[in-house]
């Protein structure tokens, strides 16, 4: 056996290690407690102290929070909701949910990457018939079905960047399609984190379902299903010919 033949039957360490990485660093982030900093009361009682470092450090805050925010994706943190209110509260709809959206695409990459190098190429390689299939189906409509899975707010999306790395899906795509998908939802926190201050001095609390409510749901299925149009023309295509 070569060692091209072992690379594809074996899991390479210098492969695996980005992976390694990510999964160190997740357990150390639970072990030093890490979760109180992305709860929601950590963020209400120190919202000045963010506001007042937005305000002295500017363009420096901006790259701040979107490491953090890269960093929580790449790693599968919890919280996400509560640090895209954070960026909607600290620099408004538009500013948050733009910085918001990079941020997420650059730490939703990495993990993709570092899955993909350490795991993806040995599991297709082991993959059966039926896992072959589904691989061929989803690369041919790779675009429909990301976007798709981008726009519906449930599927959990470390679940999603995972599969995807499992699928071989082009990183261009991948890139694109999360940059695209992420967006609407994104807003939707980024503009209910905007008014955030008022919600609190009222001595209310923000909802973090709210993307699950009808009135916005509805609109984002309606786009997913979009999405899939062109998958479902070429079914039908298909079928005539």
């Amino acid at each position: 056996m070569n060692v091209a033949e072992k690379r594809i039957q074996g899991f390479s360490l210098t492969g695996m290690l980005p992976i390694l990485v990510l999964v160190g660093g997740l357990v150390t982030f639970f072990l030093l407690g890490g979760a109180e900093y992305l709860a929601f009361e950590t963020f209400r009682d120190n919202r000045g102290l963010l506001l007042d470092f937005v305000e002295r450090n500017g363009f420096v805050a901006v790259l701040a929070y979107m490491a953090v925010y890269a960093v929580a994706i790449a790693l599968s943190l919890p919280g996400g909701a509560v640090l895209t209110l954070t960026g909607g509260f600290l620099f408004g709809v538009l500013g948050g949910g733009a910085i918001t959206v990079v941020g997420a695409t650059i730490g939703a990459t990495a993990l993709f990457l570092a899955a993909r190098m350490g795991l993806g190429e040995p599991l297709r390689a082991r993959a059966g018939p039926a896992v072959k299939k589904i691989e061929a189906e989803f690369q041919e409509n790779a675009w429909s079905y990301l976007l798709f899975l981008r726009l519906v707010p449930l599927f959990p999306f470390w679940m999603v960047n995972l599969a995807l790395a499992f699928l071989g899906v082009e990183l261009k795509v991948f890139v694109i399609t999360t940059m695209i998908g992420i967006i609407p939802g994104t807003f939707v926190y980024a503009s209910l984190g905007n008014g955030l201050g008022v919600i609190l001095d009222q001595g209310g609390s923000p909802d973090l379902g709210i993307i699950f409510q009808p009135e916005i749901l509805l609109p984002l299925v309606g786009l997913s299903v979009l999405a899939l149009i062109p998958v479902v023309y070429k079914r039908f295509k298909a079928r005539q010919n």
